[in-house]
Formats: C-alpha cells, sequence, structure tokens
C-alpha cells in the first residue's frame, strides 16, 4: 500500500503541473485581458501594468516564472485586480468559509444519506422503503441553485427564523449546508440502498442469519462494510463537488467564500486568482481520490494495488 501511495503521489506532480499548463494557455488564449475595460486605457498605462505584471513576457517564461513561484515559496502572485492583495491573502479568506459548508455538508449528506439508504434496504418494499426512495427522487432533482431560493423564501421571508444571508456565526450556516448537501445526500441514500440490497441476498449474510446472529449484528458487522464500497467510490468526487458546487451557494447566501472569489475573477479576467483556485481544485480532487483509493484497499483486503 506503501508503495501504491508513494506512485500516486509521484504521478500527482506532473498531473497538477499539466493541468497549470493547459489551464494557463487556456486563460491567455482567451480574447481580451485583466486590463480590458470598457474605457480603453492609454497605450503607455497599459504597457507599464502589463510590464508589472510580466504580461509582455514570452509565454514559455510566464509559465515558468509562475510555476517556480508556486514550487519555491507557495505563492501564487499578485492579484491583478485587486490592488495590494495576493492571491494566497484571497484564497486564505475564503477558504476556510467553503471548507466549513463543505464539510459540514459532506457530514450531512453521508450520515442521512447512508441511514436513509439502510433502513430503506432494511424494510424493502415496505412503507417507509417507498417513502425513502421517494424524498431522495425529489431531493435529488433539487440543485443547490434551486434550493437556496427556496429555503430562503421558506425560513427568511415566511418564517422569519434564520438569517438570508451574511457568515456571522452558525445560525448563518445552516441554510448554506442544507442547499448544497440535499441533492448528494439524495444520491448516497440510493446507492446505500442498491448496494445494500445486493449484499443482504449474497450467501455470506445468509450464513451469518443461519447461525443465529442478531439481525442488528449482521447489518453492522457484515452487511454494511461491503455495501459501502460503492458509496466510498462516489464520496470523493462528491466531496470536491461540494467544494467546487459552492459558487451558486456563496454568492446566493453572501458567505464570502472561494466560490465568489472564483466568480469575480472570471469576469474581472483576474488570471492570477482564476489559477489559485484552479490548482487548489485539482489537488483536492487528486487527493481526495487518493483518499477513496486507500478506503478501498481498507474496506476490502481482498482489493490490491
Amino acid at each position: 500500500m506503501l508503495s501504491y501511495i508513494l506512485k500516486r503521489l509521484a504521478i500527482a506532480v506532473p498531473t497538477l503541473l499539466l493541468l497549470i499548463v493547459i489551464s494557463f494557455l487556456l486563460m491567455h488564449s482567451a480574447p481580451g485581458g485583466p486590463f480590458t475595460t470598457e474605457r480603453e486605457l492609454p497605450p503607455q498605462v497599459l504597457a507599464n501594468l502589463n510590464a508589472k505584471y510580466g504580461l509582455d513576457d514570452p509565454l514559455w517564461r510566464q509559465i515558468t516564472s509562475y510555476v517556480w513561484g508556486i514550487v519555491s515559496e507557495f505563492d501564487f502572485g499578485p492579484s491583478f485586480v485587486y490592488k495590494d492583495r495576493s492571491v494566497n491573502e484571497i484564497i486564505a479568506q475564503g477558504f476556510p468559509i467553503t471548507l466549513t459548508y463543505g464539510l459540514l455538508s459532506f457530514a450531512v449528506a453521508v450520515i442521512v444519506g447512508v441511514s436513509l439508504g439502510v433502513a430503506a434496504a432494511m424494510r424493502h418494499n415496505s412503507l417507509l422503503d417507498y417513502a425513502a426512495v421517494g424524498v431522495s427522487i425529489g431531493a435529488q432533482v433539487l440543485p443547490n441553485f434551486v434550493m437556496a431560493p427556496i429555503l430562503v423564501l421558506v425560513f427568511t421571508l415566511w418564517l422569519g427564523w434564520l438569517p438570508g444571508g451574511g457568515w456571522q456565526g452558525p445560525e448563518y450556516w445552516i441554510m448554506p449546508v442544507i442547499a448544497l448537501s440535499t441533492s448528494f445526500m439524495a444520491s448516497i441514500a440510493r446507492i446505500t440502498r442498491s448496494s445494500m440490497l445486493e449484499v443482504l441476498t449474497s450467501n455470506h449474510i445468509r450464513t451469518a442469519r443461519a447461525k443465529g446472529l442478531p439481525e442488528r449484528q449482521v447489518i453492522l458487522r457484515h452487511a454494511l462494510k461491503p455495501a459501502m464500497l460503492p458509496v466510498i467510490s462516489y464520496l470523493g468526487p462528491a466531496f470536491v463537488a461540494m467544494i467546487t458546487g459552492s459558487v451558486v451557494v456563496d454568492i446566493y447566501f453572501s458567505t464570502g467564500g472561494i466560490g465568489k472569489a472564483f466568480v469575480d475573477s472570471a469576469l474581472n479576467r483576474d488570471y492570477a486568482v482564476m489559477m489559485g483556485v484552479t490548482i487548489l481544485m485539482g489537488a483536492l480532487t487528486i487527493f481526495f481520490n487518493l483518499v477513496v483509493d486507500i478506503l478501498y484497499g481498507w474496506i476490502d483486503p481482498k482489493i490490491r494495488y
């Protein structure tokens, strides 16, 4: 396993470098630039700005300098739009907020989704099963950009129970977490239910029941662990999708997270911030896929790398 982890980490480095180069080329191939505005700047001012940020250098030199800044000093460079602010500062300000409600949403989606899926599988073809399937289907067709205005309409405007936006305390976290976790919770519940139904009909479960083991022990000790394999394969990409899918939540609830910074940077052609957020998301994707593979090996010892 250790050699496998080292190999994956060794592959992660060139993967990230490839991501940086492709993202860099795509951004610079788009028409316009970070200092292109409705009011055209004097040529000398534009030349000075390009020289200050190194945008007049050949593209290969810009890429080399950018990568070297990250490798040597973990420096993503200055923002092209926000004066006196670096990309590191922008990410450091917004990412903890995004990570906080991303982790909370992930925990809610896993706990509620797995519990709902297991309960539905154990009461197959019962009223509880039908209700769980109905709730899962209903929740899955409600993405965060639909859930967010519904939550604000009900809990802020009609009931007045929760604040409609901001990030000043736990009461501000509730609606962003619900909006972000609902559709993922539904997917986890459906995957868990299907996997549990398959495992519950397998031979080793029949053997465990034939030995007279209590049903609770059969579920917790013999059924739940193998049933989690397809769920775990979904959790890695799901967590990254929750972080990257926070753009709508950030904007709608004015949380100040990194999704808002990414949208603003895209609108303002702030290449440095866009690159910083893209690299961060790429690194998270690689890391959580590695975590999923390690969990696979831990849950099912038959899996060898």
